[in-house]
């Protein structure tokens, strides 16, 4: 009787110990997520789901996540003086399409280094010999990218908006004059404002320049 009642009991005690064991083991998988949780992080930073730096805009940019797959072939170089990008290629193999409107989308980025990248990288694109021929076929589909970076809240988006309208008028000249009505309505918006009154002065002058009276 004294036998089975150390078999039942040293029974009872496995289990106990089985328990013990998962208990103590249990929490591996967990401490290992801390370890592993934070080398997504800086994806995260470049997934525009992650954060909206857009505001009120209904279609959020689509920069940050081809950037984040390296679908961008140029990075932020910092210099002592000034930044400047650096091309994985000559920009003048890059194809325009679709990447002339993909950094045209990155006008309305708010953080850095996308701000840089998409204002440079948008500029030095249009700089490229045959440029012309290239961005004309692609402006229905730019202007409307174009419009809501100048219909955007924050004054340095507008500001870029308004670079990146008067670079793309002065390689396609006239090409551009029948997308202007989609754009001067949100230029007469902030006319009235004395802090941008006399750079958009210059944009229409500029326009009126390089698309003919």
């Amino acid at each position: 009787g004294s036998n089975v009642l150390r078999m039942s009991s040293s029974i009872q005690i496995k289990p106990k110990t089985a328990i013990q064991k998962s208990k103590t083991s249990s929490p591996l998988p967990c401490s290992s997520e801390p370890a592993i949780k934070p080398l997504p992080k800086p994806s995260d930073k470049l997934n525009p789901k992650t954060f909206d730096p857009f505001g009120h805009s209904r279609a959020p940019s689509a920069f940050t996540a081809v950037y984040a797959k390296g679908g961008i072939p140029c990075r932020l170089v910092h210099g002592s003086v000034k930044h400047r990008l650096q091309w994985e290629c000559l920009p003048e193999n890059v194809p325009f399409d679709p990447l002339l409107i993909t950094l045209a989308e990155g006008l309305r980025e708010t953080k850095h280094p996308y701000t840089f990248v998409s204002k440079e990288g948008f500029k030095e694109l249009l700089m490229v010999e045959g440029a012309t021929e290239k961005a004309i076929p692609l402006l229905t589909r730019l202007v409307p990218v174009l419009k809501a970076a100048l219909a955007h809240s924050d004054d340095e988006v507008f500001k870029r908006g308004l670079d990146a309208l008067v670079q793309l008028s002065a390689v396609v000249g006239p090409s551009l004059n029948d997308h202007l009505k989609h754009l001067l309505t949100n230029l007469s918006r902030r006319l009235m404002d004395k802090n941008f009154r006399e750079k958009i002065t210059v944009t229409l002058q500029k326009l009126e320049q390089y698309g003919g009276k």
